[in-house]
């Protein structure tokens, strides 16, 4: 039994020192790795341009939505009351000054100015008769065969009659001009842009019937974000963009409100155009300068495309090149705006981008 436990025993500590061998052989193996080995085989990249990143100044910039407008808007009423016997215009039709827009029912206009003018025409009978006895009298009154009182009697008569027929001939001109508010007539040029009635419909005074919005006199009206209050001011440049007539006017800032609309959180800012013929009612985008910020750019040469991915290949100190994800911005003059994934002071390759590896490392002077 002891003979036994004796070889078991020698076996297990030859089964250790083999174990123990066999690390030390690992490990001597590991140290004779040459330091190194692993850059040795990154592959060289040379024929590339490699610029460092600077950041540029830009105005920043607020867009807009905005509507054209006229300076002359006429919301078309009736003095009178009368139903509307005719409508000559329509929504989107032009108009002249002085073009009959629609007739009021005028009957009873027109019976007022009969009985105005038979008035008139009795006030003017009765002052001649007047003048004629006045005259008649004024030769006996000469002649004193008449009194001082008889004569004033007559001179009264016909101030009477001359006083009554200013009064009949005032009256027949106040029928007159009432009768001229049947027929609704255009002040100015413009366009019709609304309409509020219909042939029979009763219009009564002050209630709207047309809405004329007058030809060249367009400037743009922009709600404003309550952020930048005090940031636009009044004869700041402005850039509109009328993407209906695919056309981009230079405007000027005339009136900023500075009263902000509690339901859109918005205040008003008023554009004066160079083309004062535009059509109301037409979109606008506005671009407002509000100030200046730093931004990163890059050549367009410089920006890599894998798929749906987009980035730069970046160059460490050691001339190392790693492809980079960046967040693409507008175009900004040569370049691309780079939102995210780049900073001062980094270096990217601009040229020859299609020589570049992931991975790689550039020889030669371009590093």
């Amino acid at each position: 039994m002891n003979l036994f436990k004796e070889k078991r025993g020698s076996s297990r500590q030859m089964l250790c020192f083999l174990a123990c061998m066999a690390m030390s052989g690992s490990l001597l193996l590991g140290c004779g790795e040459k330091p190194g080995e692993d850059a040795m085989k990154m592959p060289s990249v040379n024929g590339v341009i490699v610029s460092t990143i600077t950041p540029s100044q830009s105005d920043e910039m607020y867009e807009a939505s905005g509507t054209v407008r006229s300076d002359r808007t006429s919301v078309i009423a009736s003095r009178v009351m009368g139903a509307v016997t005719s409508l000559n215009v329509t929504e989107g039709d032009t108009v002249k000054a002085g073009q009959v827009l629609l007739t009021l029912d005028d009957t009873d206009a027109k019976q007022r100015a009969r009985a105005a003018t038979m008035a008139a025409n009795a006030a003017r009978q009765n002052r001649t008769l007047a003048e004629a006895t006045w005259k008649r009298y004024q030769g006996l009154f000469e002649k004193q065969v008449i009194s001082r009182q008889e004569m004033d009697q007559f001179q009264a008569n016909k101030d009477m009659a001359e006083a009554e027929y200013e009064r009949a001939m005032a009256m027949a001109e106040e029928v007159k001009t009432y009768l001229s508010f049947t027929r609704i007539v255009a002040i100015s040029p413009g366009v019709v842009t609304a309409k509020h009635t219909d042939v029979g419909s009763m219009a009564s005074p002050g209630m709207p019937l047309l809405t004329i919005e007058g030809i060249g006199d367009a400037y743009v009206e922009v709600g404003a974000d309550e952020g930048f209050a005090g940031r636009i001011r009044r004869g700041m440049a402005v850039e509109v963009t009328i993407d209906a007539l695919n056309k981009t006017l230079h405007g000027t800032i005339r009136e900023v409100l500075p009263d902000i609309d509690p339901r859109t959180r918005t205040f008003t800012v008023k554009i004066d155009l160079p083309d004062k013929n535009l059509r109301t009612g037409l979109y606008a985008r506005v671009l407002i300068p509000v100030g200046n910020r730093e931004l990163i750019v890059v050549p367009r040469s410089a920006i890599v495309r894998k798929g749906q991915l987009t980035g730069v290949y970046v160059v460490t100190d050691n001339g190392a090149i790693t492809y980079r994800l960046i967040k693409e911005g507008p175009a900004a003059g040569t370049g691309i705006e780079v939102l995210s994934g780049l900073k001062q002071g980094e270096r990217v390759i601009t040229e020859g981008v299609e020589r570049a590896v992931d991975g790689g490392i550039i020889t030669g002077s371009a590093k």
